[in-house]
This record gives C-alpha cells, structure tokens and sequence, in this order.
C-alpha cells in the first residue's frame, strides 16, 4: 500500500476503532444495569384526591320569551313609537295606526245598539197589549204570538249590535300596538306612511333578556357515562356554568330546568335546557357558548400525572414499584383534572408510580425509587 494512503487512512481507522470501542463499553454497562444495577427512578404515591371534575358542551343562548309584533287591524301606519335596540317594559306602546275609520265604526255600532234597545221598548209594550186583549176576548191568539215573537226579535237585535260594539271597540284598541312582553325591542320593519295589516308580516321582534335558556345536546353515550358517575344527582344540585367564545367564564350559574323525554333519532343526543340570570344583557339571543357542568360537592378520585402515562398498541400503562422493580399497570382512564388524568381502573391508592427516569425502565427491571421533584401526590 501506498505509504502516503496508509498514513491518511490511519488515524480514520483509529477514531473507528475508538467509537466502536465506547459503544461496546456502554452496551456493557447496560447489560450491567439490567442484570441487576438497580435504575433510580422518581416515583409519587397514588392518592385519593377531592376531584370536581367538569363536563362540557356546545350550546345556544335563547331568550325564554320571544314575541312576533304584528298588526291585527288594517290601515295607514301613523307612528313608531320606540327606539330600535332598547329595553322596553311589558305595555310600551310600539305603533299606532290611524284611528279614524275605527272610531266611526264604533259610533256606527252604538247607534245600531241603540235603534235596538228602542225597539226592543216598543215591542214589550205592544206584547203587553196583545196580552190584554187576549184577557179580555177581543184580541187573537195569532196577535198575541205575533207580538212576542216580535219582542224576541228585538231582544236578539240587541244581543246582536251589542257585539258588533265589542268588536268594534276591540277593533279600535288595535290601533295602539304595545308590547306584550319586557324585553329588547329589534329593529323596525316597517316606517310611517305605510299601509299595514295582518297580511303585512312582522313589523318588529322582542326578546326577554333575564332570565335567558341555554340549551345544548348531550350524546348518550355521555348521558348513560354521566349517570354511572353519579351525576344523576338531582339536577337542581349539579353546578352549571358558561364559557365564551374566547375562554372566558360568565359570572353567572345557572341551574337545569329541563331534561327531554326522548332521544333524537337523527343525532342520538338528548335535548337539555339550562337557566341562567342575566342582569346586565351579556347573554345574547342565539349566542353559541360552551356549557360545564360540574357535581354539587368534590367526588374522591384516583388521578396520576400526565407524565407517568405512557401508551402502546394495547392502550395506556404506566410503570409501579414493585418489590423494588418496575411492573407494568393497564389502566382506564376518566377526565382530566388540572395536569393530571383520573384514573377509573389498574391502580389502588397507595401504589408507587414512576414519573421520572422512565427512559430506561423495562418491566422487570430492579429500580431504586426516590421521591420525585414537583409530583403530585403524598410521598
């Protein structure tokens, strides 16, 4: 070989040589370490922990009342009478229609009424003459029948126009449109001039503000899960809450007021409706917020950090002391709680879990356990 190459090659197969060398005396050591060197690992003991554990949901805001202002009377739109977008109280008045054809109406009617009652005078007097004549035999039956037929005629007239007044009257008090209701008056649909009436659709709408519903679809899956979890606890107990859109939490709890009956076949969800005070209007109509439901009082729970978990085809383990070696546990998993997760199956308070130093923990393998820094749990 070429002295030149050989020199050059060397110091590469040198270096080689020297790596190969390192690797083979750390394989040593870790054979070392698992035949018998025990591993320190950082472990916390599992407890029973006070756990308020929260559920949530997608949900609407609704308004419990909501009213379509319409008009029952036709004529000429004279005035709106409210500010789009204000609270108004139940009675505001809202519109007015011009009155005029209505008022002769009325008038017409009471003078109707009172051509009847006129009539009705005369007929009682000649029924009464007819009577007497009858008495004395030199008057008819058929005058007499005649007479009192007559006098129910005008009885009937009078029960007659006595309702077309009503009606009238009633008709006239339609002019003045008021709200039926306290709440957030939108926008107008129509303005002065125009000619409205029942065929003119919705003039304008209201919406209570306080309370408001909240409803939202719970599968049932979830329904069925919450109910062996002991939320079947009376719903007047549960914990309700809101979270916006942006994270934040409204300072408001509610409470449910209604649980349907039935599932919903289309999405296999369970229809169910919360109350909540809302004093200063932030909850809006239509308004999409998450709802937590939360347990009237803290449920004890077995909870392991989150850095103890570790998963593979089989699902989530962790690893425990035992006997001064590392065994795998299979565990069922809740809810999250803080940085941890509840642990519903594989693990008894007590039970010693490695968080630390898991890298190189094998099933089986001897370890040395010391308390973790910063775990979770009574050490």
């Amino acid at each position: 070989m070429d002295k030149r190459i050989e020199n050059t090659l060397l110091p590469r197969f040198a270096g080689l040589r020297g790596a190969l060398c390192a690797v083979a005396l750390l394989m040593g050591s870790g054979a070392s370490a698992q035949q018998g060197q025990p591993i320190p690992v950082g472990v916390t003991k599992i407890a029973l922990t006070p756990v308020e554990q929260a559920v949530e949901f997608v949900g609407r805001v609704s308004a419990i009342e909501r009213v379509e202002v319409r008009a029952r009377v036709k004529g000429f739109l004279e005035a709106v009478l409210f500010k789009e977008g204000d609270e108004i109280k139940k009675g505001a008045p809202l519109y007015r229609i011009e009155k005029g054809q209505f008022d002769a109406d009325v008038k017409q009617a009471e003078g109707a009424l009172l051509r009847s009652k006129a009539a009705k005078e005369l007929s009682v007097i000649q029924l009464k003459r007819a009577d007497e004549l009858l008495a004395k035999q030199t008057g008819t039956a058929v005058a007499r029948d005649q007479a009192q037929a007559a006098d129910q005629q005008a009885l009937g007239q009078i029960v007659s126009n006595e309702g077309a007044l009503e009606l009238a009257k009633l008709n006239l008090s339609y002019t003045e449109i008021t709200a039926p209701i306290a709440g957030k008056i939108g926008a107008t649909n129509v303005t002065v001039g125009n000619v409205v009436g029942p065929d003119s659709g919705v003039l304008t709408t209201i919406v209570s503000q306080n309370p408001m519903y909240v409803k939202f679809p719970v599968s049932e899956r979830e329904f069925l899960k919450m109910r062996r979890d002991g939320s079947s606890a009376p719903r007047e107990k549960l914990k309700v809450g809101i979270k916006f859109a942006d994270g934040s939490l409204y300072d408001q709890n509610g409470e449910l007021n209604f649980v349907d009956v039935s599932v919903d076949k289309a999405t296999d969800t369970i229809n169910v409706r919360g109350s909540f005070p809302n004093p200063n209007g932030v909850l809006v109509d239509g308004q999409f917020v998450r709802v937590v439901l939360q347990g009237d009082k803290p449920e004890e729970k077995l909870v392991v950090p989150q850095a103890a978990l570790l998963a593979d085809q089989k699902g989530m383990y962790v690893f425990v002391v035992q006997d001064d070696k590392a065994e795998v546990r299979r565990i069922t998993t809740g809810g999250g709680f803080k940085d941890s997760l509840i642990v519903e199956d594989g693990l008894k308070a007590g039970d010693l879990v490695i968080v630390d130093g898991l890298q190189g923990v094998r099933p089986g393998a001897p370890v040395r356990a010391r308390p973790a820094v910063n775990a979770m749990g009574t050490n």
